[in-house]
């Protein structure tokens, strides 16, 4: 699977709020998300540009892989794969115990919205401040997806800087 995704700084995350729910857009969850990022002993992910990341949110753990990251017209592509797990705390224990060290951790107040096929998170991250992203899966058609994701974002009145790193790499970028 592909991961189409844009992600812009917003200054007024209410506006654009109001604007997915005037298209029709659907409130799923309001969770705050802890994500403890990785690095391997066997080769350097900031080089490899990959992410190896437990999420805990909502009494649920999820395990993400996600692979280097290329660009379309402006979208961020990456492979993703994820693992629910049962304990956060075992695995972490398995990991350290591999040689991976935790890199950072990332703490996000995010909404997240449904409309048609996308999802669409509005997120207020630690230290580093709001942000929109719009996201679509797809198996093979990155190049219309990515179009799609420009559509919904123009229709929505995103507007500003793609940001194509992480909010790993942005609140690394700080220190």
């Amino acid at each position: 699977m592909l991961e189409i995704e844009i992600k812009v700084k917003v200054i007024n995350i209410d506006e654009i709020k109001s604007r997915i729910l005037s298209i029709g857009g659907k409130h799923s969850e309001t969770v705050v998300e802890e994500d403890l990022y990785y690095n391997a002993p066997h080769r350097d992910f900031g080089v490899t540009d990959e992410a190896l990341r437990v999420r805990s949110a909502g009494g649920k753990t999820i395990l993400t892989y996600k692979g280097p990251k290329n660009t379309l017209m402006g979208s961020k592509i990456r492979e993703e794969h994820n693992v629910h797990l049962d304990k956060s705390e075992t695995f972490d224990t398995i990991l350290r115990n591999l040689g991976f060290k935790p890199v950072a951790r990332v703490r996000k107040l995010r909404e997240y919205y449904t409309y048609q096929d996308f999802s669409i998170a509005l997120d207020k991250v630690d230290d580093l401040g709001e942000f929109i992203e719009i996201e679509l899966i797809t198996e093979n058609d990155a190049k219309n997806a990515a179009i799609r994701v420009d559509n919904l974002a123009e229709k929505l009145g995103v507007v500003g800087d793609r940001i194509s790193i992480s909010y790993l790499e942005l609140l690394l970028s700080k220190h």
